[in-house]
């Protein structure tokens, strides 16, 4: 199973979540004691702990959304070990994140491989369609 780590800015109820669905060394920022870190300093953990982070802060990890790889936490790299963006308005209630994460765990049961890729799950708010894409980071090259 996929260990995920969710960032700070989300609910700790998705960490729960996940242990729930079958990822049991899923956990939370603020769990692991990494409170107030900046997404520079998360980086090296994700990748030598090899955790695929949940996160909404989507453009500090992938770049903007037109280029993703161009900037961002993962620009440069050859290797990543997965990348979940919850891309949500500010003001998202905690019912609509855990739907959205089911949605994205239900996309880990079909392919439970992240190595590479990004997984976004995108809604502009709760009345909303919920829209899923999966793409690779870094882009594959011919």
């Amino acid at each position: 199973m996929t260990k995920l780590l969710i960032d700070e800015c989300l609910s700790g109820k998705l960490a729960l979540m996940a242990r729930d669905r079958g990822h049991f060394e899923s956990s939370h920022v603020v769990w692991i004691g990494k409170a107030g870190w900046k997404d520079w300093q998360l980086k090296p953990l994700l990748l030598s702990e090899m955790w695929v982070l949940v996160t909404n802060n989507s453009k500090d990890f992938r770049g903007p959304k037109e280029d993703p790889g161009s900037s961002g936490q993962f620009a440069g790299l050859s290797w990543q070990p997965g990348l979940i963006c919850l891309n949500l308005p500010p003001e998202m209630s905690r019912e609509r994140q855990l739907e959205l994460f089911a949605r994205a765990l239900n996309e880990l049961e079909i392919d439970g491989d992240l190595t590479n890729q990004v997984l976004e799950i995108n809604s502009v708010g709760d009345e909303y369609p919920i829209e899923i894409l999966r793409y690779d980071l870094p882009k594959k090259t011919i």
